[in-house]
């Protein structure tokens, strides 16, 4: 009985799989104005596709993601320097300027992607 339940499980599983990937991407919107193309996102930002239509690609045949700024980045005031209570096993991304290094926990960085940061006086975007 329970390989029974594991084989549906299983089955419903890959169905819903199957039926995820084969959604249709949303519809983009062209405008042209002023002798350049824009596409339009759900958020109603214009990208300028000016450039990729003149080597051939179609404008109405791209798919946008989520949208400018829908992943906002870590900024410094979600970054600390207490090194108290971190984990021996903490996975981390560092990174290093002459005797200045920086760790950013790939945790936090999981739901942001990116981090704006400094080391010294020197600008950093930390990506994941």
């Amino acid at each position: 009985m329970a390989m029974i339940k594991r084989i549906t499980f299983i089955a419903v599983l890959i169905i819903s799989l199957i039926g995820c990937t084969s959604q249709v991407a949303p519809s983009v919107s062209v405008v042209r104005e002023d002798g350049k193309t824009y596409i339009v996102d759900k958020t109603g930002y214009k990208w300028d596709v000016t450039q990729a239509e003149s080597i051939g690609f179609k404008p109405d045949k791209f798919q946008y993601g989520m949208g400018k700024d829908a992943i906002l980045p870590l900024d410094a005031s979600e970054l600390s320097d207490d090194k108290k209570d971190v984990p021996d096993d903490l996975r981390i991304i560092g990174v290093e300027e002459g005797p200045t290094a920086q760790a950013y926990s790939v945790q936090k960085l999981r739901s942001h992607e990116v981090a704006n940061s400094a080391i010294g006086s020197k600008p950093i975007a930390v990506g994941y």
